[in-house]
């Protein structure tokens, strides 16, 4: 991507939990049959997702690309049906904690993966399933191999092109929301643009022979199925789109409990969102009077967003103060780093820019060799208005690129992956991911930074600053939260969702409607707030269980070296007292 809250309600009696009630039994009996069925599951997992596996750093796959056929559709989600009755039949109460915990998660996982299937319709309604199908962007990336190695994956991938396009034209259904189409069209085009561009210069240092002309032939091949597909999406699909892309309130109660355990209403998710809106209003408008309490709080932070690099120098302040906020954590004993190893800062891929104004792209849990990382920001489009560039300039203020970097990296989603990788943990665990505890630890680390004091040098404005820009921060992820499920749940319009943006974001137009359109295709950003507040409250309660012998960093250390789970999961893992494990807020 990619949180928010979590109390237990009552939930229609059609809903599966991934909660399983039966007390686990330190007997471990029933480990091994769990052990059989989550590696045979596993590897077919894997198998029909090849480009999750080269990811993960399983290079068996390397070359291979999934198969979106109608019979193979078919027969994966008749697979994972197959799996989740086979759990659902399995005797709980024999096996040992630790295994009962793996069990959870990948419940978990195969529920949110059938909810793909079946709620989200992935294959059927989204030609951004397709248009991104071509990303071979990880084999010029990561040198996990020889690079001639690399260039015959690449090429292997992109003679399959045709067959994709022909599957996408066969799967998706005749008319397609209009916000799903119009970002597929540039979504399809960045990856033309990339496949003629990037990627030929990263292969020029092979020279010119036969695998190469090879690859001329075939990728050309691959950029003109690209061209094609945008333009059977622009003249075809395009003019019978609609708007009809809300999930609606049953399927999106369905999303909240297959995905994260959440049995809360989406009501009174909103209802908290609302409350919790209104709260950080508060914030943000005293820190600003701090600033400058002649000026109304928006117009100090129209001011602090001036404060911001111009477009050639982006990358190059935001890499700044990156090593200054490692230090911090290391200084504030406030996450151990597993790792020597830094952050690569590059320009976001051009087919990812329109889905993407900041993000991390860290090695795979089982990647041995290509361990880098790196941290894509999207750069000024040379063909926007001088107003629009200047809309997109402002989210990277000076103050702003330093929580945004806190998000990403340190301690963010960069050295949630260290740990990730560093850690014991079973491969269930490195796989499977929640989206709440993912966005929600990296959203959580924003606050928890500020809190801790980093941007305090001493000078008041300096420190209130940094708080104005997290507080800024926050304010877009509970917009995304209340828009979520203003727009899956009651019926809120794109131009509904971007004035909500942009009266409570003080944010531009531009970057607002890019909000809103999101918002129709990922409900689920709901989670960065969401996974934030879950970890707040889980912080509180340890705190009160261990007492004198709480620390956080040892905290967050537990946090991160047990995996990726649902916060609920996690909870009951981290603390004792069974009694507090539903008080999730």
């Amino acid at each position: 991507m990619k949180k928010l809250i979590i109390l237990f309600l009552a939930l229609t009696t059609t809903l599966i939990s991934c909660k399983e009630s039966i007390k686990p039994s330190a007997s471990a009996k029933g480990d091994a049959k769990f052990e059989q069925i989550s590696e045979d599951f596993l590897t077919g997992y894997l198998a029909w997702r090849p480009e999750l596996s080269v990811y993960l750093g399983f290079h068996e796959s390397d070359g291979k690309i999934s198969n979106y056929s109608k019979e193979s559709l078919k027969k994966e989600l008749a697979r994972l049906k197959m799996y989740d009755q086979m759990l659902n039949e399995l005797d709980t109460a024999s096996m040992s904690p630790g295994m009962y915990y793996d069990f959870r998660i990948l419940h978990c996982g195969i529920k949110n993966e059938i909810f793909n299937f079946e709620e989200m319709e992935s294959y059927t309604k989204n030609p951004m399933t397709y248009a991104g199908a071509l990303d071979v962007s990880i084999y010029i990336k990561r040198n996990f191999a020889p690079l001639k190695d690399r260039l015959k994956s690449i090429i292997a991938i992109e003679r399959e092109a045709p067959i994709i396009f022909a599957a996408a034209r066969s799967n998706l259904v005749d008319s397609l929301a209009k916000p799903y189409v119009e970002t597929a069209i540039q979504i399809a085009k960045g990856s033309a643009d990339f496949l003629n561009s990037d990627l030929k210069m990263a292969l020029k240092e092979l020279g010119k022979d036969s695998l190469m002309a090879v690859f001329e032939t075939v990728n050309n091949k691959a950029i003109s199925e690209l061209k094609e597909f945008t333009e059977y999406l622009e003249k075809e699909k395009l003019p019978k789109a609609h708007n009809n892309y809300a999930l609606g309130r049953e399927k999106y109660q369905k999303m909240l409990l297959s995905g994260e355990d959440i049995s809360m209403t989406p009501e009174k998710i909103l209802e908290i969102g609302m409350s919790e809106l209104e709260r950080e209003k508060n914030v943000f408008n005293a820190t600003a009077k701090i600033i400058d309490p002649k000026k109304k709080p928006v117009e100090v932070y129209r001011d602090l967003q001036k404060e911001h690099p111009v477009s050639d120098s982006l990358i190059t302040d935001i890499k700044k103060n990156m090593e200054a906020i490692r230090q911090f954590l290391l200084d504030k004993k406030i996450v151990s780093i597993p790792s020597e190893a830094r952050v690569k800062v590059e320009e976001t891929p051009k087919y990812a820019r329109s889905t993407s104004t900041a993000s991390m792209n860290p090695p795979g849990p089982f990647e041995k060799k290509a361990t880098e990382a790196y941290y894509y920001i999207t750069p000024v489009d040379p063909t926007w208005t001088i107003k629009q560039k200047e809309d997109w300039l402002s989210m990277f203020d000076y103050y702003t690129t330093d929580i945004t970097t806190i998000h990403e990296a340190y301690p963010g989603h960069y050295i949630q992956a260290l740990h990730l990788n560093a850690s014991p943990t079973a491969k269930i665990e490195k796989i499977f991911g929640s989206y709440a505890f993912i966005e929600g630890w990296a959203h959580y680390g924003e606050k928890m930074m500020i809190d801790e004091g980093y941007g305090n040098n001493g000078d008041p404005i300096r420190s209130a600053k940094y708080r104005l820009a997290q507080s800024g921060e926050a304010l877009l992820r509970l917009c995304r939260l209340c828009v979520s499920i203003k727009t899956h749940c009651q019926g809120m319009s794109v131009d509904d969702a971007t004035k909500f943006f942009m009266d409570n974001w003080n944010q531009g137009e531009k970057p607002s409607r890019q909000e809103a359109i999101r918002g129709t295709f990922d409900p689920g950003y709901l989670y960065y707030t969401l996974g934030k507040l879950q970890i707040l409250k889980l912080r509180e309660d340890y705190k009160k269980q261990e007492g004198e012998n709480f620390s956080l960093q040892k905290f967050h250390d537990l946090l991160l070296d047990n995996g990726m789970p649902p916060i609920q999961i996690l909870r009951e893992k981290l603390l004792k007292n069974r009694t507090i494990w539903g008080d999730m807020l």
